[in-house]
């Protein structure tokens, strides 16, 4: 794969903190995006604020002293990401969830969920609906790896990493999938185009 190629593709992860009533509500506490190669492109953590009530340190690895120096408002974070993913191919695990407590979109022709690509996708009862599997799962069975491990907080540049790898792994299936999705769209609204 060429260079250019490889500058396509950005991995995105973050951390969350619980914020207001028992520390229910997610809010964006660290954000890292890694290129094709491992390397990291992005690392911030987020100021928060609200009161955090939760700073859920054994998932998220994020510490009140972590979030005492940060000076990075979510407004900002926001603008930074927006302007980092333009154009770019995004890849994550769940990125619904990053996304929307980002508060931002990304097109869905430019977007390679792990959690949502049918083939990582599970029948969790007798229904044959596909569900989501854990990242974690994931890259034990594909990639023989051991992440997210009790006792560690997690980290966003090895989860990213590991969405980014399954990718990898995947790539050639995936993009053919997706290429067949978007040019089926694509029919469908160039016929209701004409249709109007």
């Amino acid at each position: 794969m060429s260079l250019e190629q490889q500058a396509q593709y950005v991995a995105m992860d973050c951390e969350m903190v619980g914020v207001g009533y028992r520390g229910h509500i997610s809010s964006v506490a660290r954000v890292t995006l890694v290129g094709w190669n491992g390397e990291t492109i992005y690392d911030e953590l987020i100021r928060q604020d609200q009161e955090v009530t939760d700073y859920r340190t054994f998932v998220s690895g994020i510490t009140l002293e972590d979030l005492e120096s940060a000076e990075l408002g979510l407004d900002e974070c926001r603008k930074q990401i927006l302007a980092l993913l333009e154009g770019k191919i995004l890849v994550g695990h769940a990125l619904k969830n990053d996304l929307k407590a980002l508060g931002i979109k990304h097109p869905w022709q430019m977007t390679r969920d792990t959690a949502k690509y049918e083939p990582f996708q599970q029948v969790r009862f007798d229904d044959g609906i596909l569900w989501p599997r854990k990242l974690k799962d994931l890259v034990k069975e594909k990639l023989q790896r051991d992440i997210q491990v009790v006792g560690k907080p997690h980290s966003a540049y090895e989860d990213a990493l590991a969405a980014l790898d399954l990718y990898r792994v995947a790539r050639k299936k995936w993009e053919k999938a997706m290429d067949y999705k978007i040019k089926k769209t694509e029919e469908i609204e160039h016929k209701k185009d004409a249709n109007e």
